[in-house]
């Protein structure tokens, strides 16, 4: 049986995120356009800093900060923002995004992944058009990045959203 265009895209992120340094939870990202594979990205340290694998420390876990808060304690760049780096933007308008996440200790798929805000706000300056996300082996969410932009979560709250 063969894989389908889109699993195999996340096979390929999935790949991807073997490279990793986070104690917990790798992700991997590929960009996609017109069936070529623009860029990739893995979550690390900057380069020349130690990683956080290397260093058996992870800050925002001693601190024991919950998943999708205080980012900016984080030492690494996310999966998402390696591969906009290492892709001209040029070749990223109209591209689609996929990014699948394990949990560093089980090798589980993270649950209800997607996007940090950061990295919502590099995706759509970027001119990346879609995010899949892989839930499970097989089945995967789609996202269209116009609806963050339409359903702009910054000013939820604040400007009376």
């Amino acid at each position: 049986m063969r894989t389908d265009k889109m699993n195999y895209y996340l096979d390929i992120a999935e790949t991807v995120l073997e490279r990793g340094t986070c104690l917990r939870r790798n992700y991997g990202a590929i960009i996609v356009k017109n069936d070529a594979i623009i860029s990739t990205g893995y979550v690390g340290a900057p380069r020349g800093r130690q990683n956080c694998i290397d260093m058996q420390m992870c800050v925002r876990e001693t601190l024991k900060v919950p998943r999708g808060e205080r980012y900016e304690l984080c030492r690494s760049v996310h999966a998402e923002q390696n591969a906009i780096i290492n892709a001209a933007r040029e070749d990223m308008i109209g591209a689609a995004m996929f990014l699948v996440g394990k949990d560093a200790k089980t090798g589980a798929y993270v649950e209800n992944a997607c996007a940090c805000s950061l990295c919502k706000r590099m995706i759509i300056n970027a001119g990346i058009i879609k995010l899949v996300i892989r839930n499970n082996k097989t089945h995967y969410t789609e996202i269209l990045v116009d609806d963050w932009v339409q359903n702009d979560e910054s000013i939820k709250g604040v400007m009376g959203y």
